[in-house]
């Protein structure tokens, strides 16, 4: 039997305690809790004028919520296909499109939305929904280089290796030198930031030189030692490398740094080998990225070099060294996580990847 309020709408057994949980769960769409209500209140015998005020809709929209559920019950309140064809679209078409260059005749070096549009025929609206569906990204480009080291496995392994097992009582130093660091001044002041203004500096600059900053980022607890030269040579290189064996007096060093001629000068390498208790491990080659100074390098270039004005090279040397002082008394540890298998095994992916890819 139906159960209701005459002369209202007459609910079927069990709907009105249906009706009741779709209008109380947190979870449901707020349109189905709003076709709810409609029934449930017409149910109470209320008019469609009432109900409309009562739920904020037309009249309309009541009379027809009202005849659906009349018609085909709870059934009846569920959204129902829209009339006309489906739209198909050859997704698989419009990637294969994606992948292969443009025309030379259009002049550009990747597609855009718009322009595969008019080539596939479709709007330039679908090609960024498929092109999202399927995580294509023409506008994007990254870098890569894969390094010809004939020795590229046995560094790996003994980089990471000691990043991850240090030998006891040893101090391991990631080694390296950002040379060329401009002294650049703005032409006028920069206006600082304000509530809904970011910072504004002018795009033209005066040079007032550079200077090369040497620096030892100690692994265990980021502590970094550094020193600004005047020039990027083998002599300043190992003034550095006194500098650094002076500042860990009577410790095993373990220094790991890149292959640069500078690094295998034949006075560096006469001078490590009167230094015992200083060993070097070599980066492949174009493996720089193993060296975690270049973490830190990044960081100083980010926050006290690239939006910095500085008046003279005396003037950036002076701000270096109080990022550094700075940062050694917030310093923290780097640590490394990446076994050298699971390096490995990522770079001869990327290469049989890169090898099985015609274009």
């Amino acid at each position: 039997m139906a159960n209701g309020a005459a002369p209202g709408l007459v609910l079927a057994a069990g709907d009105r305690e249906r009706l009741e949980q779709v209008t109380r769960s947190a979870t449901v769409a707020s349109a189905a809790a709003r076709r709810a209500r409609i029934i449930l209140l017409a149910a109470e015998g209320l008019a469609n004028h009432q109900i409309a005020n009562m739920v904020g809709v037309s009249r309309p929209t009541v009379n027809l919520w009202r005849g659906r559920y009349q018609v085909d019950g709870m059934a009846g309140l569920v959204d129902q296909a829209r009339p006309g064809r489906p739209s198909r679209v050859d997704e698989s078409r419009v990637i294969a499109a994606t992948l292969k260059p443009p025309p030379k005749s259009l002049g550009v070096t990747h597609w855009s939305s718009r322009l595969l549009a008019q080539r596939v025929g479709l709007d330039h609206s679908t090609v960024a929904r498929v092109w999202k569906k399927y995580g294509v990204k023409p506008w994007k480009a990254e870098t890569f280089k894969f390094s010809t080291d004939p020795q590229l496995e046995a560094k790996v392994v003994d980089v990471v290796g000691l990043y991850l097992n240090p030998p006891e009582n040893a101090v391991v130093l990631c080694v390296d030198e950002k040379s060329q660091i401009q002294a650049l001044d703005r032409t006028q002041k920069t206006l600082p930031m304000q509530p809904g203004h970011a910072e504004q500096r002018t795009h033209d600059y005066v040079r007032h030189g550079t200077t090369t900053l040497f620096a030892a980022l100690e692994v265990a607890t980021g502590q970094v030692t550094g020193l600004c030269k005047q020039r990027h040579r083998h002599q300043e290189f190992l003034a550095f490398l006194k500098h650094v064996a002076r500042s860990y007096p009577d410790r095993e060093l373990h220094l790991v740094m890149d292959n640069y001629a500078t690094h295998k000068h034949a006075d560096v390498n006469a001078w490590l080998a009167a230094n015992p208790r200083i060993t070097i491990h070599f980066t492949p080659t174009s493996g720089s990225w193993l060296n975690m100074v270049e973490v830190w390098f990044s960081m100083i270039e980010r926050q006290a070099i690239k939006r910095a004005t500085f008046t003279s090279v005396h003037d950036l040397i002076a701000k270096i060294r109080a990022f550094i002082t700075g940062w050694n008394q917030r310093k923290h540890p780097f640590i490394w996580t990446k076994t050298p298998q699971e390096i490995l095994t990522k770079i001869n992916r990327k290469r049989q990847h890169t090898s099985a890819t015609h274009y």
